[in-house]
């Protein structure tokens, strides 16, 4: 598989315009069958030096969805209140928090993303509200799953040196702060494959499944969404793996084994006519695995700062890049970013200490793409690759599309330095 890569220049200026920041986090989508429920927890915390340890109730609403299925990953917000902890010095860092729960008693994580923080002296802390998802566990169905805390650990990110505070519950885990109904049927059983997915009248296919109850199964043959009439059977094994064999006698455009979900599995009938064979063949080469613009985007500008002596940050969004998956097959890609340091080359100067993030997004442009692409979870870019998105491998199914990369970005400077303007060149690659 060939690698593409191209590159974006970011710029950092020190001048006369002091920037004011804002920043906002994403909520839940609003669903009708969002509950959310505010807990009281008594929280004991570990702050770095010279911070002392503080312990309180913090007020936690956590929204989670009414019901789902075993297996399920569902969205989640938190919202953690204000904390224990009180600063001793006005400060400005980069806060990352994370919620380490319990959902049914197995430890999931939930991870804010990198959020600049404004923390008065003498007055408690006061993150904002995050979201993302948990797994409700296998074996679960019929039940009531309740989620509880069991840790929330914040790294506070000052000039590119981490503070990390550790909040305990007391007791832990802490009481349930939420809870999901799991729904009494097991993971909705799918049609995953034909062999062979063609042919003409009196072809034998075999149609296998994920999902189904242990036991006996049958499978059919429509046409336009109705029965043809063509059936089979076949069995499910204990892990819900199922297996059904049909023979093809009349014209159909897709089988399924019964009990399954939409889509079900496409079949190409091949009708046998009268008369003179023509074959008419064509070949499909594969197209290229591709991230646009080949000749780079302009520069990237993050404005002005103006040096006090304190750690700031500035943000910028990168500009679109576009990835073109023409291959024709069933593999994945991802795009990962790195960058060189900031430096102003006529000068000399340099910014050792200074950290560029990203938030990463992903988009599909072309409707008629086979794929989804996910977007890499925010964080900072360095010499290292890091993953800024990605499409699943498809395993029998067609993958491919073309799509949009960007994302927020922020530029965390130190307290003192040359006031020039630098540049660091973040490249994006393909793979």
């Amino acid at each position: 598989m060939s690698t593409r890569t191209f590159r974006r220049r970011v710029l950092a200026g020190a001048g006369a315009l002091t920037l004011a920041l804002t920043s906002g986090v994403a909520g839940l989508a609003g669903t009708a069958q969002a509950a959310t429920r505010t807990t009281p927890v008594f929280m004991k915390c570990v702050a770095p030096a010279p911070q002392p340890g503080a312990e309180g109730n913090q007020d936690f609403t956590v929204t989670l969805p009414d019901g789902a299925r075993a297996g399920e990953t569902v969205p989640i917000e938190i919202d953690p209140g204000e904390t224990p902890v009180v600063p001793m010095f006005t400060i400005d860092t980069v806060n990352t928090i994370k919620a380490k729960l319990l959902v049914g008693g197995v430890a999931q994580t939930v991870t804010s993303p990198a959020t600049p923080s404004h923390q008065e002296a003498g007055k408690k802390a006061d993150p904002p509200k995050f979201s993302g998802t948990i797994k409700i566990p296998d074996g679960t169905e019929g039940t009531t799953v309740d989620v509880t805390i069991d840790q929330v650990i914040t790294d506070a990110d000052l000039g590119g040196t981490l503070y990390t505070t550790t909040c305990t519950p007391q007791p832990r885990p802490s009481a349930s702060v939420g809870s999901v109904a799991v729904a009494a049927l097991p993971k909705e059983p799918v049609t995953t494959k034909l062999t062979p997915n063609s042919g003409k009248a009196g072809t034998a296919v075999v149609a296998t499944g994920a999902n189904f109850p242990a036991g006996a199964v049958t499978c059919s043959a429509l046409l336009a969404g109705a029965p043809t009439g063509d059936t089979g059977t076949g069995t499910a094994d204990a892990t819900g793996a199922a297996t059904c064999t049909l023979t093809v006698t009349k014209k159909a455009d897709e089988i399924r084994i019964d009990g399954s979900v939409t889509p079900y599995r496409a079949f190409v009938f091949v009708e046998d006519v009268p008369g003179v064979k023509n074959p008419v063949d064509v070949e499909v080469l594969p197209g290229p695995l591709g991230i646009g613009p080949q000749a780079g985007n302009p520069p990237v500008n993050f404005g002005k700062v103006t040096i006090n002596g304190k750690p700031q940050s500035v943000v910028g969004q990168f500009s679109a890049m576009t990835v073109q998956d023409f291959r024709g097959g069933t593999l994945g890609w991802d795009v990962t970013a790195t960058r060189t340091p900031f430096l102003n080359e006529a000068t000399g100067h340099a910014m050792a200490k200074a950290q560029i993030g990203i938030q990463p997004s992903c988009k599909v442009t072309n409707p008629d793409s086979p794929s989804t692409c996910t977007a890499g979870a925010p964080g900072a870019i360095t010499d290292t690759p890091m993953k800024v998105a990605s499409q699943a491998a498809g395993g029998d199914q067609l993958t491919g599309g073309e799509f949009e990369i960007g994302g927020a970005g922020m530029i965390q400077l130190p307290p003192f330095m040359f006031a020039d303007t630098y540049r660091s060149v973040v490249t994006f690659s393909i793979a």
